[in-house]
């Protein structure tokens, strides 16, 4: 499958899960569609993009199973989440319950939006190695109060890559009339979703991860109840519409002014190569090579892991505890010399490895990373052990 990328040969390509790889097949539906609006702009842009954005959002709605006039595509997740606190109405003593496994610009996001309205933001410790669901389940809700308004959190985990009992949390959260925001920017193409079942008030994701898109594709799916008090993040003509459409929501969301959205336009090509190399038997591939290996790593490193390896908290991604007084030194020294993209995430006030595989990848990727790892301990001082 590495052929069918246009990565470096030269790089030991670990960090899928940050920005994605797009296929050379989709980068070139990716152009091509570039090219058509550049031949005329004023055509494609008035007429054309929206008959092609109508067969991409079909194609997008069946596969993560919700209506397609239910969500909007956006930049990235950051975009989507920004445009939701916007119509929150958040007031003083309000408490947004989440965990402090949460990606770092959402954190950054809601602490904006808290300190302008007097709201708190609960980052309810999940504390590490996590032994069971239950465990998730009863240290989260542990935080909730007669003030919680709102459950936010990630499905994956981007520091940790853990699994987050979403289902369960959404169904709870119905029962106690809050209203639920879920991160899952690296769920699809990663694991099976299905939004009508899983029921959340707001969800976002991403297609350019796992889902192998141009980078600046993701989307917003909002519950139809909560549409209408949604107000667009920018404002434009679909603002009171002279010529609305059958949604105020999508006139509000979707029409922004003058933007490139090809990366939206690629999704029925990126379902197709999916489909096409069937890619949930590759990511089931993938996450064998995941397990395989974890254990592994963890004694070269002398840490333990952070959860069960199996399919209940980790899919296509691990994030080994690593001990280390220079996370910025040892990524830098893994890229330079030894030509290995891997992040060193922060969380906490601990350090974690985070290893991406996906169809590209090979266990010879994980052998070179185990190598490196080795020299960088009996050389430098970067890893305790």
């Amino acid at each position: 499958m590495k052929s069918q990328f246009l990565l470096d040969k030269n790089i030991t390509f670990l960090n899928h899960g940050s920005f994605g790889a797009c296929s050379k097949l989709i980068f070139e539906e990716y152009q091509r569609l570039q090219l058509e609006l550049e031949s005329e702009p004023v055509y494609f842009i008035q007429k054309k993009s929206a008959e092609y954005l109508k067969i991409a959002k079909e194609r997008l709605a069946k596969y993560i199973g919700c209506n397609a006039n239910d969500f909007f595509f956006t930049p990235n997740p950051t975009f989507a989440i920004n445009t939701i606190m916007r119509s929150l109405n958040l007031e003083e003593g309000d408490e947004i319950l989440t965990t402090n496994h949460e990606y770092g610009a959402m954190d950054r996001t809601w602490n904006f939006y808290c300190k302008k309205s007097g709201a708190k933001y609960i980052r309810q410790n999940i504390s590490l190695p996590v032994i069971s669901k239950e465990q998730i389940l009863e240290e989260f809700w542990s935080g909730y109060t007669s003030k919680t308004k709102i459950v936010f959190l990630n499905q994956i985990s981007s520091c940790t890559a853990l699994i987050f009992p979403i289902k369960e949390i959404c169904d709870k959260a119905r029962e106690l009339g809050l209203i639920t925001i879920i991160d899952g920017a690296h769920v699809p193409g990663q694991m099976d979703l299905n939004l009508t079942e899983l029921n959340p008030d707001f969800y976002t994701g991403t297609l350019h991860k796992w889902m192998l898109a141009p980078k600046g594709s993701s989307f917003l799916y909002v519950k139809e109840s909560f549409q209408e008090m949604l107000d667009p993040l920018i404002v434009g003509w679909g603002y009171e519409s002279l010529s609305p459409g059958e949604s105020q929501f999508l006139d509000y969301q979707e029409y922004q002014g003058t933007r490139e959205i090809s990366a939206f336009l690629c999704t029925p090509k990126v379902i197709d190569f999916l489909e096409e190399n069937n890619w949930k038997t590759k990511a089931k591939q993938c996450r064998q090579i995941v397990f395989d290996n974890y254990q592994r790593f963890c004694d070269l490193l002398r840490t333990q892991p952070i959860c069960p390896i199996t399919e209940e908290f980790l899919v296509q991604m691990a994030s080994i505890p690593i001990k280390t007084s220079n996370p910025v030194a040892l990524k830098e020294l893994l890229f330079n010399k030894y030509k290995i993209e891997i992040p060193v995430m922060p969380l906490n006030g601990s350090y974690f490895l985070r290893y991406s595989i996906n169809a590209y990848n090979s266990q010879d990727d994980l052998d070179i990373l185990y190598k490196a790892l080795q020299d960088i301990i009996a050389t430098t001082d970067l890893i305790e052990v």
